[in-house]
């Protein structure tokens, strides 16, 4: 990089250079002032709320989704199920947009030359672009939070939340929930938006710059649906788009959450400093400089491939992470668990004498494709009879459920009878019918075990 030029005798002193903060207030105005910026963030705030207000309203709900067959129920399933939509598709189709571009738009523009006239430091450049970025960024995620909350709450309204193992949450405790699941997601969303910064600088105005963060999503989302060991899936930096339902069970399972929250900031920064590294080795007086394949892969795929290696050690090493996380034993503590919490809430609906879980004694015996001992592992094959005990009733209750388990531990229990218990979606109650919670739900199996490695 050449050195400032110094002002001949009797000409006007060269301009100082221009601040992070000032830089930083050019580059956010910068993006705002582009129309997609401005539709996407118009978009982020609106759509949500219009989506579950009118998801609210129909009598299909997205039931693939999770806390999707809540959604006539309460108002706190609406910002849950936009959560789910928003991790998938949503937030890494933002951060190409936004993080993907922000430094290849110089490149096609050819703007490179003026603003290093103008602000005489690539360092402070890099500095304000970034942050600038994540400020686009954190406003849309706020929008898409905040506009899907709006839509909820003015649609249904402000009741108890059914958390993933079946405990009735208070108003106030959905709130907290969902409060930390979107704070969560920005964790992953950094981890995108710095390999949308290294794709931005190192690839230039090649289209598969701006679409690397969407096309590493899409490759972590494939490699989850795989019946991968736990310290693989925990060590990819898109596991906490969907570790945040660990919030929603009791206790909650905060270490897979923590684990990939981690992970994540880990490889923000990670990715974040080798775009640095790279931004500052640009020879920016070669206008046709604007990155190459050589120096993408030495400087940026081949140091995040070794993170990925040494994340998934440390991670086997400290954990007590073994196989695919899903054994039979687990799923049934799991379906026991919830069920017995479900079954009370069918017990208020129908007016019944209240009983407490600790009563009911509650048991799940489970099998998978005819295994039955040490059934493990993801599928739709699994099924559980589960039996409860009524006070002063000599006759042992059960119920048959046919689980679909997901390689990330969640699961779909559905009812295969009796009817009166969880064969039909609809219960009589002296109300009127309502929705039988026993008949479908969703759980999760918790893939990491509490306990220490011995």
């Amino acid at each position: 990089m050449t050195a400032p030029a110094v002002a001949a005798p009797g000409q006007p002193a060269a301009p100082g250079r221009v601040s992070i903060a000032r830089g930083y207030r050019f580059e956010v105005v910068k993006l705002l002032s582009q129309w997609r910026i401005r539709l996407l963030v118009l978009a982020c705030w609106l759509a949500p709320a219009l989506f579950v207000a009118g998801v609210s309203v129909q009598s299909t709900l997205p039931t693939d989704t999770l806390f999707g067959r809540w959604m006539h129920a309460t108002g706190w399933a609406g910002p849950l199920v936009t959560l789910g939509f928003a991790g998938t598709w949503a937030l890494p189709l933002l951060t190409s947009v936004v993080a993907g571009d922000v430094f290849a738009s110089e490149d096609r523009l050819g703007t490179w030359r003026h603003l290093l006239v103008v602000v005489r430091s690539p360092r402070r450049i890099f500095a304000a672009k970034v942050l600038a970025g994540l400020t686009v960024i954190l406003l849309l995620v706020t929008g898409l939070a905040v506009s899907g909350t709006l839509g909820g709450l003015l649609a249904v309204g402000n009741q108890p939340l059914v958390g993933l193992d079946g405990r009735l949450l208070t108003p106030g405790d959905a709130a907290t929930g969902v409060l930390l699941a979107w704070a969560c997601v920005l964790a992953p969303t950094l981890a995108l938006a710095g390999i949308g910064f290294l794709g931005s600088v190192a690839l230039g105005r090649s289209p598969v710059g701006l679409l690397l963060p969407a096309l590493v999503a899409l490759a972590m989302q494939l490699a989850q649906t795989l019946p991968l060991p736990v310290a693989v899936r925990l060590a990819l930096p898109g596991d906490a788009f969907t570790g945040w339902k660990g919030l929603f069970t009791s206790p909650a399972q905060l270490t897979p959450l923590l684990i990939g929250i981690a992970v994540s900031l880990l490889w923000a920064v990670t990715a974040t400093a080798l775009a640095h590294v790279l931004f500052l080795r640009r020879d920016f007086t070669n206008p046709t400089d604007d990155g190459s394949a050589r120096r993408a892969l030495t400087t940026g795929a081949l140091p995040l491939a070794g993170l990925l290696g040494v994340t998934v050690a440390v991670v086997a090493a400290t954990t007590t992470a073994t196989g695919s996380g899903i054994e039979q034993t687990k799923v049934e503590r799991a379906l026991a668990t919830e069920f017995a919490h479900l079954y009370r809430m069918q017990t208020r609906q129908l007016h019944r004498p209240a009983v407490t879980e600790a009563r009911l004694r509650t048991a799940a015996a489970c099998s998978k494709a005819g295994v039955q001992d040490g059934a493990r592992g993801p599928g739709n094959d699994w099924r559980c009879v589960v039996s409860w005990h009524l006070p002063g009733v000599a006759a042992t209750g059960s119920a048959v459920y046919q689980l679909d388990i997901t390689a990330d531990g969640r699961f779909v229990a559905d009812g295969d009878g009796p009817k009166e218990v969880n064969g039909y979606f609809l219960v009589r109650t002296p109300a009127g019918d309502a929705p039988n919670p026993l008949w479908q739900f969703d759980g999760d199996v918790e893939l990491l075990s509490t306990s220490a490695k011995g």
